[in-house]
């Protein structure tokens, strides 16, 4: 059946605009930030896939932050390059790829890697992730940020036990549909493994990249710290 919806539901682009007001409290990572990578010898690599806009310097910048934190960190480039600002050209090179192509891209970046991974994604690049985490053993979790969204069914039935996943969107973002999450939720829950949802007064889709409208500075600091967490939480999983 074809699908009829606006291509940038489906693939993670937000049309809206708008900013809000910072948050009254202030957020610190410093102490997250300065870890030093030996105290933990078996610290999960990550991956990180980037949105339907491409391996953009938000991306880049993200994983400097957990790469600070001591985590040897992954940046797949799935467009060879290309990045996109404007949504009606990214939603032109997704057509163009195909979303097979884009989540076959994502599984090939990953055969050199350990299986000792955590699996992150901004967006539709959220897909990517929560495939890997889902169907490539050994996986160690999987991190969700503006997403998962309702892309299309990607294969897998059962979640793997011990494989938590942190599922981050803002509370005004008009990609989100709540009934994809708590499919989601239940399933990881069903195999054990845990489940967080955190949700952000961010006005959009994309409120951790600076280039986009629904930037917030806070919240894409606090789901950072949030993030660093997690990863310091997977480590005892």
């Amino acid at each position: 059946m074809e699908d009829r919806r606006d291509p940038s539901l489906r693939f993670g682009i937000d049309s809206t605009a708008g900013r809000q007001d910072a948050f009254t409290d202030k957020i610190n990572m410093s102490k997250m930030l300065r870890m030093d990578p030996r105290d933990h010898t078996d610290r999960p690599e990550v991956v990180v896939y980037h949105s339907a806009y491409g391996l953009r310097p938000a991306i880049i910048e993200f994983a400097d932050k957990l790469r600070a934190a001591g985590y040897s960190v992954h940046t797949p480039d799935l467009y060879d390059g290309e990045v996109f600002s404007d949504r009606n050209d990214a939603i032109r090179k997704i057509q163009e790829l195909g979303f097979d192509e884009l989540l076959q891209r994502a599984v090939a970046a990953v055969e050199g890697l350990t299986h000792n991974l955590v699996y992150a994604g901004f967006s539709n690049g959220g897909a990517c992730a929560e495939l890997l985490a889902a169907t490539r053993p050994g996986a160690r979790g999987a991190i969700l940020i503006h997403a998962p969204l309702m892309v299309r069914d990607l294969g897998w039935t059962v979640w793997p036990p011990n494989v938590p996943v942190q599922v981050h969107f803002a509370d005004k973002d008009p990609i989100r549909n709540q009934a994809v999450v708590d499919t989601l939720r239940a399933k990881v829950c069903q195999s054990g493994s845990s489940f967080e949802q955190f949700d952000y007064e961010a006005p959009g889709h994309l409120f951790a990249d600076p280039a986009f409208p629904a930037y917030d500075a806070n919240a894409a600091d606090l789901m950072t710290k949030r993030v660093l967490e997690f990863l310091e939480y997977s480590l005892a999983a």
